[in-house]
Formats: structure tokens, C-alpha cells, sequence
């Protein structure tokens, strides 16, 4: 059992809500003629928790705008305290809907369409007194005129969390602005920003708790001295994107870091302190430092040159290792998840800090780690669009999920990555390398049988690998992952696929290993796509006989006579041809016809079966089919009755359908009994093998009314005795499986039963 477990019933729940928000809203024209939406039921108030649940779920989603917001006025939600709008593209008049609650905090991180200043004057008098909390990372303080304007954030008086980080802040005006205007201030994050002075912050040295500085453009000798009089900051982050590139700065930036790891006395009260991407830090110093500070509790080194590699940091057994201090780096295991999870919006670590993970977790074959594929995830989530990133992530994902490990990891986890690899497939098609670990991460029996995904969209763009790379282990993959979805989709689905593009694509490729007396997994999976792809679509085996599949399918039976694997997957695809009563006619022919008739008694009892399924199927067409050969019909009756009379019923389960309803009119050919006969031993299979999915289909299609029909007195002199005994035990197995196991399950495609690893 997997240590990552499934979600919980109110995330369910809010998942679903989120995504068919339609189902529980309709439109409404509000007071001053605006479009809004309110609930069906007029009766729904959200209450607190659930509220900023759904706010911050649909912003997640990216599902959240001016409509969508004014479900949260306070006459259908409330009170809501805390309000996310991350990512969210809103207007001034929009965010008005929030102007009735009372915030306490408010994310309005990458916020479009309003600036700094409408998102602040959006907000109700009461939210600008009281707001505690205020993130605007990555908005914008300009105006229309290109001018930036920070006017609005003194009107929070009562603001103690501000974090304007890489935004214009600092351009003229900014930080003096903050430190004499907002007293109770007590967490300031500037990182990114225009902020080249830090003199000001000097006036909150006994109160400021919480300075981030990530990729300051304030030089270390000016940056350090002052943060060294910061005596109440907890948590600090000077951490750098890159390191200086003047020689000068660097010398001058070394020995101001070196006078502030000496300082002992320095940020006494520090908890959290981030030095990521420096390299100037020495092992001795930074040592000293942490013994001298035991309150610290986080320590960032991530691309800190060798420092995190010291036995102090990573080392469980050395004496002087705190096992109460998180690392974050990429000397360990450990200091690359603490890395992961703290840094997913720096994707030049992230870029790195994955690839060192790639190294290490290349070798992995027995244990899972599903804390790994969760820390991966944020960071394919926050950077779609960054190769590096996708890249390293994807071969990755690989690592962690190859061979049995995937069984270690809940499927709701696996879910959600694979969103994430398809995503990266569409974001970056083109791309080899990353395409290939999407397809080896892709083609496990865990992910393609149990995991819950867009399985069509995934087909799709498997298909597209098949046309974009000329690459034998890309075709290999590709057409294996088609094969197993094929028969996951709607019909309607695998008709969209079964393209007269994508089925000339994989008839190419069965005709080259055909031409080239090669039998190999490519070959197979190929053919089971095709199988796949015209189960129950007539459109798709139309085109299929158009591209000359027939005719190719028949060299392969004279070709490959001792291979029943290949034997069974093109019978089985003809056998979905002669479903299609309008296009029987073109496989009545006698070359074909001789193969059938040969392959009634093969010994293995898949090739036999499929044979007899279309015999049947052309048996039951009537006497202007078989015109030409009528004398043909007759001995392919008593050759179909003698081939099914030596059957006997296989330990598993050989074959699944979607239905029965290419059964139903077999069910009721009393003149050729020949054909009941074989309708019914197939239902006698699956029923037998599967009840609990068979039984209840046969039922709701109308099977069980037809096959108590056929052992009524009215008709059962009619009926043969050898059909009537299987009828029998049919209907047997009908009611035990109604007293014991009444359910009804899910269907699946039509397909010889396999898994990714071929047969």
C-alpha cells in the first residue's frame, strides 16, 4: 500500500464543483446591470472554510474571472477572511464582488487586468483598515501613463505580511513609503524588485520579523551590514539567482559574507536563513555559524557550490548533525526535497536541482518514493513552459515510476503527473528527448490500466510521436500506449483516432516488419491498435479496407502460420469487420474464406475462436452472399460445429467487449443453429470468467429475455440441443451472480487480454 494516500471525500468534492460549476450556477443581471452568477438553488450559502476552499480551487484551476468572483459576495458566501486570486485575470469593477467581505489576507499573486492600486481601492473600507496579509508578487504598479504608483498601500494600517516581490517596487518611491507608513509591520518580501537601497529598513530593526531578498539588486557590501542590525528577524532570505559576474563585487561581497558567518552574535533570534546560489560561503564559517545560532531550524545551500556536501549538513551519523535543522541543497536525497518543495518558482534551480535528483535516482528498484513524485510535481506545475526544467523533471518522473515502483506511488498521485507529462508533451512536441521519457514513463501497466487520466487526449498525442520522430523505441512506445488506450476510449473516441492519417500511419508499419519476416513487440502492439481502433467503429474498418488492410492481413496469415500472437490480433480485427453487416460482402472471398475454414482447428483456442467468430458472422448473412459457393456454406456449417464441439473452455478470460450487441441478432439465427451455437459459447465465456461485469450487461442489453426465449417450449424443438445446454448454463450463472454479486461494472474495449509488456 502506497504512503501517499488518496484525497479526501471535501477535496473530491470541491474538485468536481470546480470543474462543473455550470451544473450548480446559472447567470443573473445584478443591481447595477452586470453580469454575475448565483447559485440554482437560492437557498446555498457558502460557509467560511468552504468558501475560500472553492476561491482557492477555482484560482488554481485557472478557472476564476469576474463572473466567477461574484459568487463570492457576502449574501452567497461568507464572511470570507482569506481570499486567493492567484493567476487570476479580473477587472476593478469585477474584484468589487469581494468589496462586502472582510479580509484579513488576500493572494492576488499574477493577477491581470488590474494594477496594485485597483486591486487595494477594490477592496471595502472595512478590508483596507484591517488587512493583516497582502501578496502582489509579479503584478504590476503601473498605470495606463506607464507611471508607477504606490499611493494605495499606505492605507493599510493594519498590515503586518506585505510581499511586493518582482514587481516595480522601488521605482522613486516604494520602501521609504512602507517603513514610515505601515507601522505593524513585520514580514517584507522585496525580492526581484527595483529596490537598490535598504537603508530604510533600518527604522523596523526591532521589528521586522521576515525579510526576503532573493535576487536583490542590492550589492552584498551594502546588503550585509545592514541586515546584521536586523537583531529581530526570524527568517531571512538573501539567496542569490546567480553569482555576481564583477571580480571586484564578488572579492567585496566574499569578505562582507565572511564578516557576517563570524558575527556570532548576528540575527540571534534567526530560524530560517537562505544563502542558496552564493559561493561564497566557506565550510568552517558556516559551521560555526549554525552551532552558534541553535534556534535555527531551516538553512538553504541549494547551488552553494560544495558546502552542502559537508558530513555537518548531511551526515546522520556525525557527531555535530542536527537532525532538527532542514537542508536545503543537493548533497542529499533529503536537501533535494526540502530544495524542491521550497523553490518552485525559481526554475534555474529547479533545472538543477533535478537533474542532481536524475543522478541519484537512476539506479532505484525496490523502494518507492512517493515523496519524490509529490516534490517533482509543484515544480512541472510552476514552470510549463521551461524546458530545462520538463526535461529533468520528466526523466525523473521515469526513474521513480519504471518497473514495479509505480505500484508503490497512490493513483491519485499518479494522476496527477501524468496531467503534468501530458502537458509537457503538448507544451514541447517537438522535443525528442522529452517526448521519449514522457512515452517510457507513459508505458507502464499501473499507469495505463488503473490510473485515471484523459486517455484520449493521450492517445492522440501518442499518435503525433508516431509522425513527428523517425525513432524505433519512440515507435515501439507509441504504438504499445495506443494499443492499451484504444481500448480504454468511447467508440465515438476511437473513431475520432481511427483517422484515415492514423491508420495508414499503422498499417505503414505493419507492412514494413510484414515485408521484412519480422516478429517483434513493435509488430504486435501495432496490431492491437488496429484491432482497437475498429472495435465497433464502421467508419474506422472502412477505412481500413480502403488502405488495402484486408489484403495485408491475409499475407500475414500466410506469412506468420505458426505465429498465433499475430494470428489472433488479425482475426480478431477482421472479426470487427464482420460485425458490419454492409461490409461482409468484402471479405467473402475464397482465399480468405480457405484460411478461416484452416483455422478453425488450430490448436490454440484464440486463433480457432476468432476464425469461427467470423464464419459466423458470414454464415448469418443469408443465401445471396453465398450465392457463388453455396456448397461452401453448407461444409462451413458442419466445419463450425465440429471446431466449437472441441473447444473447451479456457482458465481465463480471452477476449473483452464493450457489449453484446454484436451477439444479439447471432442469438436469434434459429435456421443456423451453427451460429447461435457459437454467440452463445462466447457469452458462456466472459459471463463465466467475468460475472460480475458480464451479467448485468447481458441483462440491460436485452441478452437474458433473448436466451430464455430460446429455452421456452414454444421454440425448443427448434433449437439445437448442444445451444440449449449452453443457454442453460448461461442463465445459471445469471441468477447466481444476481444472488451474490447484483453490481454492475464498468465496460472496457474488445481486445485479446495483455499488458504493456506485449504478448
Amino acid at each position: 500500500m502506497s504512503s501517499i494516500t488518496a484525497e479526501c471525500l471535501q477535496t473530491i468534492c470541491l474538485n468536481y464543483i470546480a470543474t462543473n460549476l455550470s451544473e450548480f450556477t446559472q447567470g443573473a443581471v445584478g443591481e447595477n446591470h452586470e453580469r454575475r452568477l448565483v447559485f440554482k438553488d437560492g437557498n446555498v450559502i457558502l460557509h467560511q472554510e468552504l468558501a475560500e476552499q472553492l476561491l482557492k480551487k477555482l484560482s488554481k484551476l485557472g478557472l476564476l474571472n469576474d463572473a466567477v468572483l461574484s459568487l463570492f459576495r457576502r449574501e452567497t458566501a461568507g464572511p470570507i477572511r482569506r481570499a486567493c486570486l492567484r493567476h487570476a485575470n479580473l477587472s476593478s469593477k469585477g474584484l468589487r464582488a469581494l468589496s462586502t467581505q472582510k479580509l484579513l489576507e488576500l493572494d492576488a499573486t499574477s493577477l491581470h487586468g488590474v494594477n496594485v492600486n485597483g486591486i487595494i481601492g477594490a477592496q471595502g473600507e472595512w478590508t483596507r483598515k484591517n488587512l493583516k496579509s497582502l501578496v502582489v508578487s509579479r503584478c504590476t504598479f503601473m498605470n495606463t501613463s506607464k507611471y508607477c504608483i504606490v499611493i494605495s498601500l499606505p492605507q493599510l494600517k493594519s498590515l503586518r505580511h506585505l510581499d511586493v516581490s518582482y514587481t516595480e517596487f522601488g521605482y522613486n518611491l516604494g520602501l521609504e513609503c512602507v517603513v514610515s507608513d505601515l507601522p505593524r509591520l513585520e514580514s517584507l518580501d522585496i525580492s526581484g524588485t527595483l529596490v537598490y537601497n535598504i537603508q530604510p529598513l533600518l527604522a523596523l530593526r526591532d521589528t521586522l520579523r521576515a525579510l526576503s531578498l532573493f535576487k536583490t539588486r542590492v550589492p552584498d557590501k551594502d546588503l550585509i551590514p545592514i541586515v546584521m542590525e536586523m537583531h529581530a528577524l526570524r527568517h531571512l532570505d538573501i539567496s542569490q539567482d546567480s553569482v555576481p559576474h564583477s571580480i571586484g563585487s564578488k572579492n567585496r561581497g566574499r569578505a562582507a559574507m565572511a564578516q557576517f558567518l563570524n558575527t556570532t552574535s548576528a540575527l540571534p533570534n534567526i530560524v530560517s536563513l537562505d544563502l542558496s546560489g552564493r559561493d561564497d560561503l566557506l565550510d568552517e564559517m558556516l559551521e560555526n555559524f549554525v552551532l552558534s545560532h541553535p534556534r535555527l531550524r531551516f538553512l538553504g545551500l541549494a547551488l552553494s557550490q560544495e558546502v552542502c556536501e559537508s558530513p555537518f549538513f548531511k551526515e546522520k551519523h556525525y557527531k555535530e548533525y542536527n537532525s532538527d535543522l532542514k537542508i536545503a541543497g543537493q548533497g542529499s536525497e533529503d536537501q533535494i526535497l526540502e530544495a524542491l518543495l521550497r523553490y518552485k518558482q525559481r526554475p534555474f534551480y529547479g533545472h538543477k536541482l533535478l537533474r542532481c535528483l536524475f543522478n541519484m535516482t537512476q539506479y532505484i528498484e525496490k523502494e518507492p518514493k512517493p515523496q519524490l513524485v509529490k516534490a517533482i510535481l509543484p515544480q512541472m506545475r510552476a514552470n510549463p513552459k521551461h524546458l530545462g526544467v520538463q526535461m529533468a523533471a520528466s526523466a525523473c518522473l521515469y526513474n521513480l515510476t519504471k518497473n514495479r515502483l509505480g505500484e508503490g506511488i497512490h493513483v491519485s498521485l499518479l494522476s496527477k503527473m501524468v496531467h503534468l507529462i501530458l502537458q509537457a508533451m503538448e507544451n514541447f512536441s517537438s522535443q525528442q528527448q522529452l517526448q521519449k521519457n514522457a512515452l517510457l514513463t507513459l508505458c507502464s501497466d499501473r499507469i495505463l490500466q488503473e490510473v485515471n487520466f484523459d486517455r484520449y487526449k493521450a492517445s492522440r498525442m501518442v499518435m503525433d510521436c508516431l509522425f513527428v520522430f523517425d525513432d524505433h523505441s519512440i515507435t515501439r512506445m507509441a504504438v504499445a500506449i495506443c494499443s492499451i488506450l484504444a481500448a480504454k476510449i468511447s467508440t465515438v473516441q476511437t473513431t475520432w483516432l481511427g483517422t484515415k492519417r492514423n491508420m495508414v500511419k499503422l498499417l505503414q508499419i505493419v507492412k514494413q516488419k510484414a515485408d521484412a519476416r519480422t516478429v517483434d513487440i513493435t509488430l504486435k502492439f501495432t496490431l492491437s491498435a488496429l484491432w482497437n481502433l475498429t472495435d465497433e467503429s464502421p467508419a474506422t474498418c472502412a477505412i481500413f479496407l480502403n488502405e488495402c488492410g484486408l489484403d495485408l492481413f491475409i499475407d500475414i496469415l500466410e506469412a506468420f502460420k505458426n505465429e498465433a500472437a499475430l494470428q489472433t490480433k488479425v482475426l480478431g480485427l477482421i472479426n470487427n469487420i464482420a460485425e458490419v453487416q454492409s461490409l461482409r460482402h468484402t471479405l467473402m472471398r475464397a482465399d480468405f474464406i480457405d484460411h478461416c475454414r484452416k483455422l478453425l482447428f488450430n490448436p490454440q483456442i484464440e486463433v480457432s475462436y476468432f476464425a469461427a467468430g467470423i464464419v459466423a458472422h458470414l454464415l448469418h448473412e443469408g443465401p445471396e452472399i453465398w450465392a457463388f459457393t453455396e456448397g461452401k456454406r453448407a461444409d462451413l456449417r458442419a466445419t463450425l460445429h465440429k471446431s466449437i464441439s472441441g473447444w473447451q473452455n479456457p482458465e481465463g478470460e480471452m477476449v473483452a467487449y464493450r457489449s453484446f450487441s454484436p451477439f444479439i441478432p447471432l442469438l436469434t439465427c434459429y435456421p443456423i443453429w451453427e451460429v447461435q451455437l457459437w454467440s452463445v459459447w462466447a457469452i458462456h465465456h466472459v459471463c463465466s470468467k467475468n460475472p460480475s461485469k458480464y451479467c448485468p450487461m447481458l441483462l440491460k442489453e436485452g441478452g437474458v429475455s433473448i436466451l430464455e426465449d430460446i429455452r421456452s417450449e414454444d421454440v425448443t424443438l427448434a433449437v439445437h440441443r448442444d445451444v440449449l445446454e449452453l443457454v442453460g448454463k448461461v442463465l445459471d450463472i445469471v441468477q447466481w451472480n444476481a444472488k451474490t454479486a447484483p453490481q454492475a461494472t464498468p465496460t472496457t474495449a474488445k481486445a485479446a487480454v495483455g499488458n504493456a509488456a506485449g504478448t
